[in-house]
């Protein structure tokens, strides 16, 4: 059976589950800080309401049992408890059958908090985790041979992460052809970050050199995954430093960190054990037969269940992010297959005025990590989530983003109310709740080198009009709200 283990890749698995493990942590801690005023009980889409509406079988949960606030918090810091076990490796010291435990476990119950997420829970990284962490399961303790078929497995995820986000592009908007798109990219995606501006103003040559190297990161270096080594390896380092650039460019929460790990178990020993000189804990790693058996078992059901990515990676109709089960197991992924070329960002105000007339002065809340104040520089937020935050670039783009979250928001600003308010960077109304508020559209741009040194600003604004009318609980309007 020893061609079922994989010794030469034991580091490369420590090194993937730590990430793994960093990742998992990452994403509780946003859960702890996050949940209960997105999807609490008194949240923007109260968790409770969607589990009336819902099945277990439509989104499996721990909370079709039972939901409560305190239990959500409770479960949020379950997984924090985990996670550390699992980062500081006491997990893999543990016997197999707690370590694979320890993995179910951090597994199960993230599953149960995406799975009653909504449009909160539903970016691609989420799949991606989830997709991961499961595999994560099977992988072994420290004392055994990484199994061959789950780090095969663990390589076929990284191939159509990486794949099916470059054929969205090449299908996509023209500028990914044109290699053109990261004239606009650095400053129109979701969220930039402290370096952003400075990518933005790279001359425009090396924006074609930034296009060009994507492509070849996601379209040619997937496919030597599948190579002997080193030229599997090669592909990941390929990968690994287009990862990087993404890192330094902007916040893309775990996605980038995730995808690294990911590319390590493409890597085998003799490459890692250069840089990190860890060995294993035996010259001989054994492992029970028993354990072979759960390898079979879930690459067949993985050999399956890739039908659905697979086709759709074929089609021209491809979807960017999809999950094909409610246990969201070998998904499809992808990112940007349209870049837009202007920033428009919605901008909420509120007054503490009688009544609203022209004159009235209205007080921006501003935001942990979306553009605002034209002179904060944009800050670094990844591999942290600020899910609002997010969703409010996407409100930017069409107000049919909105759906239902967004007038809960504005009731929750005029209540000001605790939880809403820690969303957020800073309330302007720390005393008592404004009568008003509103949402402004602006047009955003990074301000020019010469700009940037006589303002010290980083962003250039320009009022588009009204986003939302101002409301208010004393008017009729705010009926429409609660």
């Amino acid at each position: 059976m020893d061609w079922l283990s994989a010794p030469d890749y034991w580091l490369s698995r420590f090194v993937f589950l730590r990430v793994l493990a960093l990742v998992y942590l990452v994403a509780f801690l946003v859960a702890v800080n996050q949940f209960r005023p997105l999807l609490g009980e008194r949240g923007l889409l109260p968790a409770p309401d969607f589990l009336r509406s819902v099945s277990f079988r439509a989104a499996p949960s721990i909370f079709h049992l039972r939901y409560s606030d305190r239990l959500a918090l409770g479960v949020a810091w379950t997984g924090v408890a985990f996670s550390l076990g699992a980062l500081s490796t006491l997990a893999d010291r543990l016997p197999l059958p707690a370590t694979i435990g320890v993995w179910f476990v951090l597994w199960a119950l993230y599953t149960s908090m995406v799975n009653v997420g909504q449009i909160f829970y539903s970016f691609g990284w989420e799949s991606l985790l989830l997709e991961a962490g499961f595999l994560a399961i099977f992988l072994g303790s420290w004392d055994v041979a990484p199994p061959v078929l789950v780090m095969w497995l663990l390589r076929w995820l990284l191939f159509r992460l990486e794949f099916g986000a470059g054929l969205i592009k090449l299908r996509g908007d023209e500028c990914w052809r044109r290699l053109t798109c990261l004239d606009y990219h650095h400053e129109t995606q979701p969220m930039p970050n402290l370096l952003s501006w400075y990518f933005h103003r790279l001359p425009k040559p090396l924006h074609r050199v930034e296009v060009l190297g994507n492509h070849v990161a996601q379209l040619v270096a997937p496919l030597l995954l599948f190579a002997p080594q080193p030229v599997a390896g090669i592909g990941a380092a390929m990968m690994i430093v287009t990862q990087l650039w993404l890192v330094a460019s902007g916040n893309f929460s775990w996605l980038n960190a995730l995808t690294i790990g990911l590319g390590f178990t493409a890597i085998d020993g003799s490459w890692l054990h250069r840089i990190i000189p860890l060995a294993a804990p035996h010259q001989e790693l054994g492992g029970p037969v028993w354990f072979m058996v759960p390898g079979f078992v879930v690459t067949a059901l993985v050999a399956v269940l890739s039908w659905w990515p697979v086709r759709n990676m074929a089609s021209r109709r491809q979807h960017m992010n999809a999950s094909f089960n409610s246990l969201h197991l070998v998904n499809t992924y992808g990112a940007f297959g349209s870049v837009t070329r202007v920033r428009n960002e919605v901008v909420v105000e509120g007054t503490d005025e009688v009544e609203v007339t022209p004159s009235t002065v209205w007080r921006e809340y501003e935001f942990k990590g979306k553009p605002g104040n034209i002179r904060r520089r944009p800050p670094q937020v990844a591999p942290y989530h600020l899910r609002l935050d997010w969703l409010m670039w996407f409100a930017a783009l069409s107000p049919a983003y909105l759906q239902r979250w967004f007038a809960p928001l504005l009731l929750r600003l005029l209540q000001n109310d605790r939880s809403t308010l820690a969303l957020l960077r800073s309330n302007p109304f720390p005393d008592t709740p404004p009568r008003f508020v509103r949402a402004q559209l602006y047009r955003y741009r990074f301000t020019t080198r010469r700009e940037r040194r006589q303002t010290g600003a980083w962003w250039v604004r320009y009022p588009m009009g009204e986003y939302v009318q101002p409301v208010s609980l004393a008017r009729r309007e705010a009926a429409a709200l609660r």
